[in-house]
Parts: C-alpha cells; structure tokens; sequence
C-alpha cells in the first residue's frame, strides 16, 4: 500500500512538471505606432489610444516610429502628457532614413524615455511660430533647408517687438529644458533649437547626448536597448526586447476619419458643402436632402475647424462672399455685388488657413475652382429662388383667388357655383343670372365671393 502511494505521488509531480514545461513563458511584446506627416489632432488621438491599449495590455515596450515636420502645440502637449504618463517605457525612434523629427516631434523625442534615430535623419528647428491672433495653437516652425548643422542659427524671434512671441518662445524653451532635465539629456542644445531653430543630424546628436542611440532599423533598435534600465516612477524596468514579439498598431476608422476631416482642404470643401446644402433647402423648403446632407456637412466642417488654425477674419471674409454673391440675383448691381463677393470669397479662401506649417495651407488649386463653382452656384441657386417666388400660386386657399367658374343658379345673394371643376357656395353683392361667368374675389372657409365676370 505504501508502495503504490509512492507511485502514485511520483506520478502526480511527473505530470505537473510536464505540465509546468509544456506551457511557454509568455514572450515580451513590445508595440509599434507608426506617425507620418504632421502632428495633428487626429495622430494624437492614434498615440494617445494606442499607448493606453498597450499599456491594457501590459506591454513591455511601446515604440513610436516618427517622420514629421512638427505640427499643433496643443496635439503635441497631448502626446507627450501621455508619455509622461504612461506606466509602459515609450521609445521615440525617428525612421526611416531620410526622416526628421523637427518642431513638435523634437519635444516629443526629449520626452520619451529612449531616443533615437536612423542613420541620415535629423531634428530640432523648434521655435514657435504664432498661427493666428488670440490663437492658443502654435506649432514649432518647420526644420528649414541649410540649417542641420549645429551653428545654422536664426533670430529666435521672428517679432523681436511682440510681446506674445517673447512668451511663447520663453514659455517652449522652458517646456524643453524640462523635458531635457527629465530625461538626463541635453539641456542646453535643446533650448538653443527652441530659441535659434537649429537642427542636428543623428551622429551630431549622438555625440551631443541629445539622443540616446542610433539604430538602422526596428530589430537593430530592439537589440540595442535589450537589457537597458529605464526609470519609471522611481523604479527601475529592465527591458527584455531581443526576442520580444512585435505588434505593428495601424490606425483604425476613428483615426482615419479624424485624419481626413482634419485635412485643411477636406474642411474647407465641407464647410462650403454645408453652407449651399443648408442655402438651397432654404430657397427650396421640402427638399430634405439638401438640408440634411448640408447640415451633416457643417457640423464635421465646424469639428475640424475648431482644431486647425483657422483666422476668423478669413473666415467672415468667405461668408460675406457668398452672402453678396447670392444677392446679385436679388439685387439689379449690374455684377458689383456678385465680383465684390467672389473678391471677397477668394481672398477669406486665402486667409482662412493661418500658418506656414506644411500640410495646414489651401492651395491655390483648391481655391480658384472652388471659388468659381461656388459663385456659378450661388447665382444658380439665388435665381431659382427668385424665379420661384415670381410663379403663380397654385396650391392653397390663395390660389383660389382670381380664379374663373360659373353660375349654377340664379344667384340673388347666396348660391352655387362651379369652380375648377368644383361646386362652391358663393355670395354675390349683384344679382347673378344662371350661366353667368364669375371670379372669385375672396373665401371665407367653404364659402367664395364672386362678382360677374365677362372674361379679358
């Protein structure tokens, strides 16, 4: 007995070491966001749901692969409280070769916890630029032609007399030299590229301590920092990504959609869209369709607007186009009206999009065709209205007025009469003889007043 209760006892540990050794330990993964072209509010909210899905799902590392030429300030401050924030280690990897992270993609790369970049890229150039008047959206200008190497300086205020220019430079400069002391990187590199806009490639950058390694593509990266401690929230998290499984995150419909209402010209379009939509259910009430594709329209035209730096001032000027564009029609100016409204529509068209930021200016091949359907269908639209409102009524107690028919009976005060086909009951001030032709003169509910009538 005893001798079975052994076998059986090895027995048991035997099958749970089998066990134990069958499952797999769990591999590291580690999670790829991929940002191209400016930083915007719809790549934020790609980041931002991304690094909060990694961090759901415990991985180990999140990567941002970046290519930018800046972007909002207000999208980048999203970013980089998020990393700030994230109990996930985020490495900034500027990829491929021949990508930059210049303006809010700088401040983004002193942010996360590991830097880098591929061979041939470079950063910085990260001096403010004010989008609009009373605008709290400002992005870092844009990395410049001539200016990668470390002494390619410029004024760091592009105003040097406004005030609002000094403290959003002194304010950036301060944001980046915080992020700098953060990260334990260079402090003093990182505000001259705030405030002279100067750019380092990536070997610069390297020997300057402005970033933390160079990798010449994702796997080499993931090698590289395999091992490397990263401070979290006074721990310290030693990375495990030699064998780690990686998980490539595309953005899904939301970001997409965001992505492409968020496109200046795409705003643009939808705006008009919504304006004549709502203009020509106006002229034309009981249509539905226009009404509602236009009010659909203007409402995703006035989300984009509100997070692309818009100039109110452009803005009007483009209402104010379209309002003396549809009152040509109305209005005998002899075309005044309908130039002055297209000058007007054209030169708001052109001020609309406030900043020289690349991917945020409506071009010129946008603007003139729009410009020139827009006015084509104001007048359009304008003359349809007026055409209508010169028609003759023919439904409704109005249409009744005026109208022809026939005495049915002698009619002394009160009597029959046939009108469109109908019998009435009419009043008359005269005697009516049977036969006679009447026209109706006004209705008072189902009774008509008629007075004789011998035709024209």
């Amino acid at each position: 007995m005893a001798d079975l209760l052994r076998f059986l006892s090895r027995l048991i540990l035997f099958a749970c070491l089998t066990l134990t050794l069958a499952v797999p330990a769990s591999a590291a993964t580690v999670r790829v966001l991929t940002v191209q072209g400016a930083i915007s509010p719809a790549s934020a909210d790609y980041l931002l749901r991304g690094m909060a899905k990694a961090a759901e799902d415990k991985a180990h590392l999140v990567v941002i692969e970046m290519d930018t030429p800046g972007g909002l300030d207000t999208s980048m401050r999203d970013i980089i409280k998020a990393i700030l924030a994230s109990p996930v280690p985020v490495a900034t990897y500027v990829s491929p070769q021949g990508a930059r992270a210049a303006s809010a993609g700088t401040y983004i790369l002193y942010a996360s916890h590991i830097a880098a970049m591929a061979p041939a890229t470079n950063l910085g150039a990260a001096t403010p630029v004010e989008l609009a008047p009373g605008s709290s959206d400002k992005p870092a200008a844009p990395d410049k032609p001539g200016s990668s190497q470390p002494g390619a300086a410029k004024p760091a205020d592009a105003a040097p007399g406004d005030p609002r220019m000094r403290k959003a430079v002194h304010d950036a400069a301060a944001y980046i030299r915080g992020l700098a002391e953060l990260r334990g990187r260079n402090v003093d590199w990182a505000e001259r590229a705030v405030r002279e806009a100067v750019s380092l490639p990536a070997t610069e950058a390297l020997e300057l301590k402005v970033i933390d390694l160079m990798a010449a593509d994702l796997g080499d990266l993931l090698r590289q920092v395999d091992g490397r401690v990263i401070k979290m929230d006074g721990q310290s998290v030693t990375l495990d990504t030699a064998n780690a499984v990686v998980e490539r995150i595309q953005p899904d419909w939301r970001s997409r959609l965001l992505a492409v209402i968020g496109d200046p010209g795409i705003a643009y379009i939808l705006m008009l869209l919504g304006i004549y939509g709502l203009l020509y259910e106006f002229a034309n009430p009981g249509m539905l369709l226009p009404g509602v594709v236009g009010g659909i329209c203007l409402l995703l035209a006035l989300f984009a607007l509100q997070v692309l730096p818009i100039s109110y001032a452009g803005l009007a000027l483009m209402l104010l186009g379209i309002a003396l564009m549809t009152a040509e029609a109305f209005v005998p100016s002899f075309g005044a009206l309908g130039l002055g409204g297209l000058i007007a529509f054209v030169i708001g068209s052109v001020m609309l999009i406030d900043t020289d930021l690349p991917g945020y200016g409506l071009p010129w091949t946008l603007i003139v065709p729009v410009a020139a359907v827009s006015a084509l269908f104001s007048f359009f639209v304008a003359g349809m209205a007026l055409r209508a409102r010169h028609r003759p009524v023919v439904t409704g107690a109005e249409e009744m007025l005026g109208a022809s028919g026939e005495a049915l009976e002698d009619i002394e005060r009160e009597g029959w009469a046939r009108v469109h086909g109908e019998l009435w009951r009419v009043r008359s001030g005269v005697p009516i003889q049977r036969g006679t032709p009447v026209r109706v003169r006004a209705r008072h509910d189902l009774v008509l007043d008629v007075e004789p009538w011998q035709g024209e």
